[in-house]
């Protein structure tokens, strides 16, 4: 699966979900509660097969964190070969992505934006610059906006609105000084994701 540079909005019509997680879609999403397209209204009618739920299960999890295939199942093969609950790992390894912390940490309104400042070098790891967005974070690492990057309007915009928000209880935010610290893994009762991760278990398992 490549990586989907389309709208959002319709993608996330799509799949039913927020991918994005903002109020934004959200809203396209409460007016029109169906997929996109001229026939939008009728699909989904009858009674889908078990690999259909199960697939579509997997498609939503690897778009909500905008991650291709290959990566994905990467990912979920090295969570099976850890001890503990697969699903709960799976998440905790996507949760540590770099990326999607930026976006936890409110430097970032979207993944997709976290990606992009990860990539154009105004984010350090530790104070050290990375800009390889599938890093992963470990507990303890502190992630900071560069200088530059302090100067940017939509990251300024971005942590006066986390200030009005609530941050995620695993990590730790200074939104005055553009830096958080990655405090501890997520337990999946803090991931208020709308996924059956068992499904997704069951699909690689066929």
């Amino acid at each position: 699966m490549g990586r989907f540079r389309g709208s959002i909005t319709k993608l996330s019509r799509r799949e039913g979900i927020n991918l994005a997680e903002t109020e934004k879609v959200q809203k396209y999403l409460d007016k029109r509660p169906y997929a996109p397209g001229q026939h939008g209204q009728r699909r989904g009618r009858g009674r889908p097969s078990d690999y259909s739920v199960r697939l579509r299960e997997k498609q939503k999890l690897a778009r909500l964190y905008g991650i291709g295939e290959k990566q994905f199942r990467n990912l979920f093969e090295e969570a099976a070969n850890v001890p503990g609950v697969t699903g709960t790992v799976f998440l905790q390894l996507l949760e540590r992505r770099l990326d999607n912390v930026v976006f936890r940490m409110g430097f970032a309104s979207t993944r997709r934006q976290a990606r992009q400042f990860v990539g154009h070098g105004h984010i350090m790891v530790n104070g050290k610059k990375v800009d390889i967005a599938s890093y992963r974070v470990k507990i303890g690492d502190e992630i900071t906006v560069t200088d530059l990057g302090r100067k940017i309007g939509f990251i300024q915009e971005n942590m006066e609105a986390q200030k009005r928000r609530r941050v995620s209880p695993w990590v730790e935010l200074d939104a005055e000084n553009f830096k958080g610290t990655f405090s501890r893994l997520p337990a999946r009762e803090d991931l208020a994701l709308p996924i059956n991760e068992n499904f997704i278990i069951e699909y690689y398992s066929r």
